[in-house]
């Protein structure tokens, strides 16, 4: 699940060009992934929206199955955008801290595997949370204007603690 090529970078060192060009992708792929967490925990639907290509798709299947949960997998960046930012605005309070984040980069697609701890807290109740450490399994686009944008988002859960409630209601 996780990218575990043994170099963080496959440009060669002499080539500064190519080593510009590909940390500056690194740095856009792993801001699609920023997107996706600050757009929820802000409620913020255009930073959210901006993460995601047009067909996108965001598969929670695998972390909810650990409480027994089946969401269906969310397919489109409008479907994404307004699923989550509805099931959230006014009612949860979300923070995600993203870390240990891995890119294996071919030509106009990328991947990333990061860990993501996601907390949701009632906003009437903050004693009522969720609290999840999850792998994320994340397949990503060049878009036409040179942005990276995630296709498809897989969460998969390590732990929770707390009331899974919290997030689906």
């Amino acid at each position: 699940m996780f990218v575990t090529t043994t170099a963080a970078l496959t440009a060669p060192a002499h080539d500064t060009a190519a080593v510009v060009a590909e940390l500056r992708d690194r740095a856009e792929i792993l801001d699609a992934l920023y997107r996706f967490g600050l757009g929820q925990d802000l409620k913020d639907k255009d930073l959210f929206a901006s993460a995601f290509a047009e067909d996108a798709e965001l598969d929670f299947r695998p972390a909810a199955a650990k409480w027994g949960g089946a969401p269906p997998v969310m397919a489109g960046r409008d479907t994404i955008v307004t699923t989550i930012l509805g099931l959230f605005t006014g009612r949860v309070d979300t923070t995600h801290q993203i870390t240990n984040p891995r890119i294996a980069i071919d030509g106009a697609t990328a991947r990333l595997t990061a860990l993501v701890e996601a907390q949701h807290l009632l906003t009437a109740d903050h004693s009522t949370y969720a609290l999840l450490k999850n792998p994320y399994d994340v397949e990503l686009e060049r878009a036409q204007d040179g942005r990276w944008a995630i296709r498809r988002l897989v969460i998969h859960n390590t732990w929770f603690q707390g009331e899974p409630t919290a997030i689906f209601g």
